[in-house]
């Protein structure tokens, strides 16, 4: 079976994608306050709902995004419900959140994010 890989560059709204099925990765990179974000991040989303759905061991996910905005958030809350949802018996998800140490805003959404899920391994990964 061929695993899907998905690699977009990132422009002046949208973030740096890269998915990687055969290494359990997927990684968000810049920015992202694209005026259709639910555009942009459908195929992502799509290929997100049936893979959580696998048998996928441990699946890894690097955000390094310095900026997005309501619609982005609104996605990614969905992408992690999705994978808290589907982290148990054996699924592992490890999130990798990183963040500017000057940034406040998003020091405590990723505060809020370790108490809203359970059942992801969030790690804040403060430069």
């Amino acid at each position: 079976m061929v695993s899907f890989f998905l690699e977009k560059k990132s422009t002046n709204s949208t973030p740096y994608v890269l998915i990687d099925e055969s290494k359990n990765y997927m990684q968000f990179e810049g920015l992202s306050f694209h005026e259709n974000a639910i555009e942009f991040f459908k195929d992502i989303v799509e290929w997100l709902g049936g893979y959580v759905e696998t048998d996928f061991g441990t699946f890894t996910f690097d955000c390094q995004m310095k900026y997005f905005n309501s619609s982005t958030i609104k996605i990614l809350y969905d992408m992690l419900d999705l994978m808290n949802e589907n982290s148990v018996d054996g699924k592992n998800v490890i999130v990798n959140w990183h963040v500017n140490k000057d940034d406040d805003l998003l020091i405590e959404l990723c505060e809020d994010m370790k108490e809203d899920y359970e059942n992801l391994e969030i790690n804040m990964i403060v430069s």
